[in-house]
């Protein structure tokens, strides 16, 4: 399988993964062949890009780093929470707890654990796919820090439930398309405040996880909210989940921007180390985090194209290569897999959104 962005889906591709709605539905089963009315249904639901199948392509096989069931179940219930808050109801943080920890046995049964997929998600599902990316990716960070099992669950709640304030601000403001006004920004940053507020009230809640949802927008440099602290003085697992919360908003579509690509996300990352973010904490999660994810098109700096077809965690920069095209344009016959770690003059130049 390999990942194609939406303007270049055909009738009669086949789709590799399912696809499912902001309220959990299934809108596409993996192996669907696809119509054009299946594609406009997709556009209008927000979602940019998807995984497709060919003969050429079917071993490529793209996993998550957490069972597909784990996600979808997460995903459920911090739709159910933000509900639950919203109506003024408590927050069932026995099943919030029960989800973190499908998240984390998935995490820690993982040897190697390399994030590879980019999760497929419609811009109004955003709210709840990003809770629980950001609590998959703070997780790798944390075990990747030497975390023991009891740090990661307080971690895993903290970045799971660190957006819970947001369901107090106006639908308006969150989603609006254009530049934010002076006031309409200063409304968006309570909602580290009342998150902190709304979970503080909740004792089987550790003040470690009610300190990230206060504190994940503070900044290395002291240019964050709301309390202005810097450097060390940030909590450790605000600044993990900082660094999570970033990357994933980064590369996911949003009413108000486009996405970017994996590879430009970390490179943000990296050239704000020590200015927005703890450098040494963007290393540890960049170790983990494939810029060219398996599945991802791209044009070498010899102009041949082909997809990745897997990820050398030491080298990460330098995957494997399936060409499928050289650079006069002309179809391989033989399909011919080159790694570039061995290959130390050819670089990526460019990530492709379909084979030209």
């Amino acid at each position: 399988m390999f990942k194609i962005n939406l303007n270049f889906l055909k009738p009669g591709m086949i789709l590799a993964k399912t696809i499912n709605g902001s309220d959990g539905q299934v809108l596409l089963n993996a192996g669907v062949i696809l119509k054009e009315s299946y594609i406009e249904k997709l556009r209008q639901i927000g979602i940019s890009s998807l995984y497709i199948d060919t003969k050429e392509t079917s071993d490529i096989v793209i996993e998550d780093v957490i069972c597909e069931q784990n996600r979808f179940e997460a995903k459920n219930i911090i739709r159910e929470t933000m509900k639950d808050v919203y109506m003024g109801r408590s927050i069932q943080t026995k099943e919030v707890f029960e989800a973190v920890s499908n998240i984390l046995d998935d995490l820690l049964g993982n040897k190697d654990i390399m994030l590879n997929l980019s999760d497929i998600k419609a811009v109004d599902d955003y709210t709840f796919a990003h809770s629980v990316n950001v609590c998959v990716l703070s997780l790798i960070t944390g075990i990747t820090m030497g975390y023991n099992r009891d740090k990661l669950e307080k971690l895993g709640i903290g970045a799971v439930l660190h957006d819970i304030g947001k369901i107090a601000i106006p639908p308006d403001i969150l989603n609006k398309p254009g530049k934010l006004t002076d006031i309409e920004y200063k409304i968006i940053q309570e909602h580290p405040r009342l998150g902190y507020d709304i979970v503080k009230e909740h004792a089987t809640i550790s003040s470690l996880s009610a300190m990230v949802i206060l504190t994940h927008h503070e900044r290395h440099d002291g240019k964050g909210y709301p309390l202005g602290k810097k450097g060390k003085e940030i909590f450790e697992f605000s600044r993990i989940v900082a660094v999570a919360d970033v990357y994933d908003a980064l590369t996911s579509d949003r009413v108000y921007k486009k996405k970017v690509l994996p590879h430009e996300a970390i490179e943000y990352l990296r050239a704000m180390g020590d200015l927005q973010f703890d450098s040494e904490i963007v290393n540890n999660f960049a170790a983990h985090v494939a810029p060219y994810p398996v599945g991802t098109i791209v044009k070498l700096s010899t102009g041949v194209q082909g997809i990745v077809v897997a990820v050398d965690k030491n080298h990460l920069n330098k995957p494997k290569v399936r060409c499928f095209w050289n650079k006069q344009g002309d179809q391989y016959l033989n399909e011919a897999e080159v790694n570039l770690v061995n290959l130390p003059s050819i670089t990526i130049s460019e990530v492709l959104e379909k084979l030209e």
